[in-house]
This record gives C-alpha cells, sequence and structure tokens, in this order.
C-alpha cells in the first residue's frame, strides 16, 4: 500500500472570487414559482440551458415502473405546434441539441446553442413540456426501444448486480424500484398513461431554469418568462414524502444466477447520506479515500491490484435528495467471489474503526479543491455546478465556501460519518453471474 507517512501538501492556489457567487449568478423568481438562473460568459459563443422539474419516479407506482421515464423520453415525439420530424429539423438546423430526460425526483430539459437561438431552445423545450401530444406511432416505437433496452441490461452481470442490490437494501421503499421499469410494466403501459401522468404531475412548482453563457442575464430572464411565465397546473401535486429505509440487519445476501456468464459482479454496502446532511462533504471525502482516489482508493488497492482478487474495484457514494446508496462494486472472477467480498469487508471494517491517516486526507482534500475549477471550466459545468445550489438549497455562495469545507474536515469526522454510515457487520451483499 502507498507509504502513509507524513508529507508536506501544497494546496492549490485557487482564486475564490473566480467560482461562481452572488454577484455573478442573476437568481429571479417568476409570478408562477420557476426560478431562473443565468451566469453570463462571453468567453464562448455558445450557450447551454439545464432546467429540474418536481416530477420523477416517485410520483408513479410500483405496478407502473418506468412510466415518469417513457413519458419524458415521448415528449419530444411530437406537440400541438410540430412533428417529431419538425422537432428535429428545427434543432439540427442551427446545430443545437435538446432532450428531455427523468430520474427518481426530477425530470428535466438540456439543450445547448448558439446565443442568438436560445429562443428557438427555450420555445422547443416549452413545447414539449407543455404542450406533448404523444402521437401513437412514436409511443409505439419508443415502447419497443425501452423494451429493447431492458432486454440488454437483463444480460448485463453489473447491471442485474445493482438491481439486486438496491431490492435488498431499500425493501419496501421507492429507491428500491428501477426508475427504467421492468418488461412487464413497460409493457402493460399505453398512451393514455403518459397523457395522463403529464397532465397530472408537470407543472412549474419547483422547476429551476439555468442558463449559461454568452447571453445578457436580463435577456435570459425575459425568454424564460416568455416561454414559460404563463405555464399553470393547479392540481399539480408536492413532492411525495420519502419514508426513512428500514435498517439493514445481519449480511443480507442476494444472488443473480446468469448461466454462461464468465464475469460475476458484486455491490456491498448500505444506505448512505443524503446531500442536506451536515456531513455529507466529510463523507464524499471517506468515499473518495475509500474507493476512488488513484485506481480505486483502498479498496482498489487491497482488492484488484495487491490482493489480484477482481478485474475492477471502486466504491460510489450516490447522495441526492434522499439517502442514496453507499456501496464498493467489483468484477470478479466467479471463483474469487467470496475472497474478494471478504477482503472489501475488511476494508469496511479498518475504514470505520481506524481513522484515515494524515497523508491521505491532506492528498484527497488537495484533490477535491483542485478539481472544483476544472470542473466549472465549460457552460455545461457551471450550468449544472449552478443547478445544484439551487435544488440543494446550498445558497450562491457556496463554491466560494467549499474550499474551506473541504480543508475543515478532519480524521474525526471521516471516522464519525464512516462510523455512521457503513458497516462490516450489517450490509448487502449482491452477486450477479454464474452459479
Amino acid at each position: 500500500m502507498p507509504s502513509t507517512k507524513t508529507k508536506p501538501t501544497r494546496k492549490p492556489a485557487l482564486d475564490l472570487s473566480s467560482l461562481p457567487g452572488p454577484e455573478t449568478i442573476t437568481r429571479r423568481t417568476l409570478s408562477n414559482g420557476i426560478v431562473v438562473l443565468v451566469r453570463e460568459n462571453d468567453t464562448s459563443p455558445a450557450v447551454v440551458v439545464d432546467s429540474d422539474l418536481r416530477v420523477g419516479a416517485l410520483w408513479e407506482s410500483r405496478a407502473q415502473a418506468g412510466l415518469a421515464s417513457f413519458t419524458a423520453s415521448a415528449m419530444m415525439r411530437g406537440t400541438e405546434r410540430r412533428s417529431f420530424a419538425e422537432i428535429y429539423e428545427a434543432i439540427e438546423s442551427v446545430g443545437a441539441s435538446l432532450s428531455v430526460s427523468s430520474g427518481t425526483h426530477t425530470s428535466g430539459f438540456y439543450g445547448k446553442a448558439l446565443a442568438e437561438d436560445l429562443g428557438l431552445l427555450l420555445e422547443l423545450a416549452a413545447d414539449a413540456l407543455r404542450r406533448p401530444t404523444f402521437p401513437q406511432d412514436q409511443v409505439d416505437r419508443l415502447q419497443g426501444e425501452l423494451l429493447t433496452r431492458l432486454t440488454m441490461r437483463a444480460n448485463q452481470t453489473r447491471a442485474r448486480a445493482e438491481e439486486a442490490f438496491f431490492e435488498a437494501a431499500y425493501a419496501g421503499h421507492p429507491y428500491a424500484v428501477d426508475e427504467d421499469g421492468y418488461p412487464e410494466t413497460i409493457k402493460a403501459l399505453t398512451r393514455a398513461d403518459l397523457v395522463d401522468f403529464h397532465r397530472r404531475n408537470y407543472g412549474p412548482a419547483g422547476m429551476i431554469v439555468t442558463v449559461v453563457g454568452a447571453v445578457k442575464a436580463d435577456a435570459a430572464v425575459a425568454l424564460v418568462e416568455h416561454y414559460f411565465g404563463d405555464w399553470s397546473n393547479p392540481q399539480q401535486p408536492p413532492q411525495p414524502v420519502l419514508p426513512t429505509p428500514a435498517p439493514i440487519t445481519g449480511a443480507v445476501v442476494r444472488k443473480v444466477a446468469m448461466p454462461g456468464k464468465i464475469q460475476n459482479d458484486i455491490v456491498l454496502g448500505g444506505v448512505g447520506p443524503a446531500r442536506s446532511h451536515p456531513q455529507f462533504v466529510a463523507a464524499r471525502l471517506a468515499n473518495n479515500i475509500l474507493g476512488v482516489f488513484g485506481m480505486g482508493g483502498r479498496i482498489g488497492y487491497h482488492v484488484r491490484e495487491r490482493g489480484g482478487m477482481a478485474y475492477y474495484a471502486a466504491s460510489a457514494l450516490d447522495g441526492g435528495l434522499g439517502p442514496g446508496a453507499w456501496r464498493a462494486y467489483a468484477g470478479v472472477n466467479p471463483k474469487n467471489v467470496d475472497r474478494a467480498a471478504e477482503l472489501i469487508v475488511a476494508e469496511i471494517k479498518k475504514f470505520t474503526t481506524r481513522r484515515v491517516t494524515e497523508e491521505e486526507l491532506a492528498d484527497n482534500k488537495t484533490f477535491f479543491v483542485g478539481r472544483l475549477p476544472l470542473s466549472l471550466e465549460t457552460n455545461e459545468g457551471v450550468a449544472s455546478a449552478i443547478g445544484t445550489l439551487e435544488l440543494y438549497e446550498l445558497g450562491l455562495d457556496y463554491y466560494r465556501r467549499y474550499p474551506g469545507l473541504v480543508h475543515a474536515i478532519t480524521r474525526d469526522d471521516i471516522q464519525q460519518v464512516a462510523r455512521e454510515f457503513l458497516s462490516a457487520e450489517n450490509y448487502v451483499l449482491a452477486n450477479a453471474g454464474p452459479e
């Protein structure tokens, strides 16, 4: 394992004033509740628009799993003003891009164009979100595409292991249901289901629209207001109340038999913190040390490099509006499944019982602070970052405060948050591959 001796660590020279902040982000709230965020950037001729709407898989039932995603995917297949072909002809004629997608808590549109075409981009997005017609032939075609994707997913060991992990770790919880749905649920969905889901759940309440690029803030806000300012949906429901996941007791093992495969994928872990947790930044730093930094952190080193038990091994922390998963994962030879799982559990045990080294903490702090400006080099990166500030109510000055938050984390903080959410005794182990 790399040396644990303390060495001097250079903090990256970071000009905090260059980061997005209150004086460079324009925030306006429209009369219907839509929050518009704009950051001007005259160094690029392009403009990026990103959005979040409070509608997603949480609004669907288990019997209709995949409905939110299906609906979002179908919204640009035809509107009251344009056919499917006309929508994409308008987009491609100016070299732009535009898409609508859905997740668990939110849906939204994302687009990129030259700044002069921002109006067209917002017009097309407004048509898709507000006036989709869901043509039957397009719904049928999309349904076939979704079923094909699910068939392909069913043949992937990593995907099947993840599915089994979430079903066990979040038993009885909405997160146990795959937001893409299942073959039986997608087959049962009809055009009427999509129309009804859109009518009931899409609206401006809680919507965030972020614009970044070569456009003046007032002009961008005016365009968003022009296309979305009169949107209303009196029956739009609030976000469903998310229950607390049941605690995991003991080692819960789930096996998915996939005859003919030559590799197993394992996923091991449990429920992690939500983005709102006061120690979430410490948890992200902890996860980086555990299974990301370098070539997979401690887990990568002990399971793959030193142990020779895996083709790849790492860990991931989701976080979000709800308590996302914190888990390790690895792709292994079938004969090494048990040993690889043992090594992962051993690393989790060490991680929760012994503090990380000063060197590990310093190196990862430097990495976290150093990569911040790199993630904000593009309009796309800035738009995503600014939208995150609003979605998670972090404050417009968050990125100015972020380096200080990172450098304030101690070894005790890392151990405390690891003990709260990781366990070498209570965890889910999902394994997909040959018997």
